[in-house]
């Protein structure tokens, strides 16, 4: 028996079969092999975090190095399985691999089962190949923490949950891996729990995730009670058989997952608090990981979405409301990463809105996705490369004239810069723009939304790199002395930085090829010429970027100025989403639980209470009666008798 046939039978009959064709038809013979290790996927960052957290500080000296090795050799798998799945046809592509029967109930079946299509081995490569740079780059970056072990099998758990979110063949094993990101990065984000704003900030993101978990959980709900199923197979099948007001809230339900996972309007308010952790931590969540789940949730979900338009539109509306709300945001903040977090929120609304076209869109929100987790990584990298060199000052207003200190990282930081704007040839010009035709091919406002989104990114992008890499230097010597960052570091972001150079020219066309047989795809009809929709953009990307440099390169005063704009009061109070939290829910929520505790204690435990006292009060005053004298009980008879007898006399009266 050969080792492809031995590792088979290990994993319990594991059968492999192309999803789109007769499965009776099978694959290659090359491809099949290749194929049937896909479960390397998850086993190898499962393997690693397992060491690294079970064995202790047995594994300090070799545990971060392995994890980067789990991290690395994933991504090899996910080559290999990528170049086999390259020499099937288009509709062959799709594979999956039946590992064990979860849960057999009656009629129902929830397998667990990892499909690999065009869709999903996009997320693969993405999540690999981002999280192995950023887990290199970690070894610099957490040198001389005492826990880092620890932290680098935190990293290994939240990519194994990542991938298996990505990868599930049915929503209930997606479920499995959501849940595992959300408690993955639960523990990433509050890893220096030891700071009040880091285990604060992890329970806001926690907690707030819950909520959009409860999405999810009624859409399988939804999802069991109208099709009897929830692999995607099976939904996707019934679903144009299905009512479109079931269809609507299914759409609704998913949303709201989305919502929560990807900080989009009304659950944003975490994302920001999550710069508390490990900057690699933010590199990880915020650029090609946790944040981008809900934009693959929605794609995997077109056939829903396509059956329901009202729940589409609300797609569109939420991720063209966000992309404006987090742009503001950043432009107003002085932290480079809470620049960069609402940077995040606002490249995710684009994402989201891309995925509310539908078929016009699908392709472009992933093609932008993909992009994004390069310039993003590449971007806050970059950030933790100037932290770390200063003593980890997150204050633009104290940087300054750091290119003369630090021009690598000047030199990769402004190729996610010129990436995130989208200036030509950089990635961004041709992922964003695309969506910013699309959206103007299906509804006005979400074009206008994605236009005016793309010159506040020029604006807030250009006002962090003016004010950290130009001007006058702002620091001070005494504390803080600005050198480059080690070459584990520099690996990463050069790396990065190409990509967010060329990623976009290199996808540009191949990416709907790619992905049209999963999501489907259909051209945009445009009032004006695509050149003249890229030129009136890049007119708003260089208008947004110069205003920005005219207005900070001479500079800025340390201290913020205390006459502002009411908008730039709003935007640095994050435009009030935790204030209309607390008025709207944590108020009202205290509230309803101190009545419901009021209730409790004075009404039914009043109750509860108040009949064991009188029990037992009554209970002690018969006791007394219960002397053990004979003639106390021969009087208490005759007393008995006496009631009776004049009872009786009484009634017959």
């Amino acid at each position: 028996m050969n080792l492809t046939n031995s590792l088979t039978s290990f994993l319990g009959s594991a059968t492999i079969e192309a999803s789109n064709v007769d499965p009776t038809v099978n694959l290659p013979v090359a491809a099949s092999g290749v194929f049937s290790f896909m479960w390397l996927l998850l086993a190898l960052p499962v393997l690693g975090s397992a060491l690294l957290l079970l064995l202790g500080k047995r594994a300090d000296k070799w545990g971060p190095i392995f994890a980067v090795l789990m991290v690395c050799g994933a991504f090899v798998v996910g080559l290999f399985l990528y170049f086999a799945m390259l020499a099937e046809s288009a509709n062959d592509r799709p594979v999956n691999l039946h590992m064990w029967d979860w849960i057999l109930v009656g009629n129902f079946e929830a397998p667990i089962g990892m499909q690999l299509d065009q869709l999903s081995m996009v997320f693969v490569l993405l999540i690999t190949g981002v999280g192995g740079l950023i887990h290199i780059y970690s070894l610099g970056y957490m040198k001389d923490d005492p826990d880092k072990r620890k932290f680098f099998g935190y990293l290994n758990l939240f990519i194994a949950a990542m991938l298996l979110l990505v990868t599930a063949d049915s929503y209930l094993l997606l479920y499995v891996g959501w849940e595992g990101v959300g408690l993955a990065s639960y523990l990433l984000v509050g890893f220096w729990q030891y700071k009040p704003a880091a285990a604060v900030a992890a329970k806001k993101a926690f907690v707030m995730n819950r909520v959009g978990d409860v999405g999810l959980s009624i859409a399988i709900m939804l999802m069991f009670v109208t099709f009897g199923s929830v692999t995607f197979t099976g939904v996707f099948d019934a679903a144009p058989g299905a009512s479109e007001s079931t269809m609507t809230w299914i759409g609704f339900a998913l949303l709201l997952a989305a919502c929560g996972k990807s900080a989009q309007l009304p659950l944003q308010a975490w994302l920001l608090d999550a710069m508390e952790g490990p900057t690699p931590v933010s590199a990880l969540i915020h650029a090609a990981t946790m944040v981008t789940a809900g934009v693959y949730l929605i794609v995997r979900s077109g056939p829903i979405f396509d059956a329901a338009p009202a729940a589409r539109d609300a797609v569109m509306v939420v991720g063209a409301a966000t992309l404006i709300f987090g742009a503001i945001i950043g432009a107003a903040k002085d932290g480079i990463k809470d620049v960069l977090a609402g940077s995040t929120m606002s490249q995710v609304g684009y994402m989201i809105l891309a995925a509310g076209l539908g078929p016009v869109g699908y392709v472009f929100a992933i093609f932008h996705l993909l992009t994004h987790g390069m310039f993003k990584a590449n971007l806050f990298l970059g950030a933790g490369s100037i932290m770390h060199s200063m003593h980890d000052q997150l204050n633009m207003r104290r940087f300054g004239a750091l290119r003369k200190v630090m021009f690598f990282t000047f030199l990769t930081f402004s190729s996610g810069w010129l990436a995130i704007m989208g200036v030509p040839p950089f990635s961004a010009f041709y992922s964003k723009d695309k969506i910013i035709e699309a959206s103007f091919s299906v509804n006005f406002w979400g074009g206008l939304a994605a236009l005016v989104g793309a010159g506040i990114t020029s604006f807030y992008m250009t006002r962090l790199w003016t004010m950290t890499f130009t001007g006058k230097a702002r620091w001070t010597e005494d504390n803080q002395h600005p050198h480059e960052s080690p070459k584990v570091m520099l690996f990463p972001m050069a790396v990065l930085g190409l990509a967010s150079l060329a990623a976009g020219f290199l996808l540009a066309g191949a990416i709907e090829t790619w992905l049209a047989p999963v999501t489907g795809f259909e051209e945009g009809h445009l009032p004006i010429s695509s050149l003249a929709m890229e030129s009136i953009s890049l007119t708003f990307v260089l208008v947004g970027g110069a205003i920005a440099y005219l207005q900070y390169r001479r500079g800025v005063p340390i201290t913020p100025p205390q006459h502002v704009s009411a908008l730039t009061v709003a935007a640095r109070d994050e435009l009030y989403g935790d204030a209309f939290n607390e008025a709207v829910f944590m108020r009202p929520g205290q509230w309803l639980t101190r009545s419901l505790v009021f209730v409790d204690s004075k009404a039914i435990d009043g109750i509860v209470n108040g009949t064991s006292a009188a029990v037992g009060g009554l209970s002690g005053r018969l006791r007394r009666i219960q002397t053990g004298f004979a003639r106390s009980y021969a009087l208490s008879m005759l007393a008995g008798a006496v009631l009776l007898i004049v009872a009786l006399i009484l009634v017959r009266m």
